[in-house]
């Protein structure tokens, strides 16, 4: 999942970011915050309406 990339102490994403611009990882962590709170929001909402995630695949049967 997306969140184990972008959040510290692997982070795999934040490096490469790191490596690529000319910024301190205090910018790109601002920049990052909106994008992890909506992933563990979104896991949440799994989390307590499991049907949301099976609503899909029972359509393809």
């Amino acid at each position: 999942m997306e969140l184990a990339l972008i959040t510290p102490p692997v982070g795999m994403n934040l490096y490469v970011i790191l490596g690529i611009t000319e910024t301190d990882m205090k910018e790109i962590l601002k920049g990052v915050w909106p994008f992890i709170l909506l992933l563990i929001s979104g896991i949440i909402i799994i989390m307590l309406f499991p049907k949301l995630s099976l609503w899909l695949p029972s359509f393809i049967r």
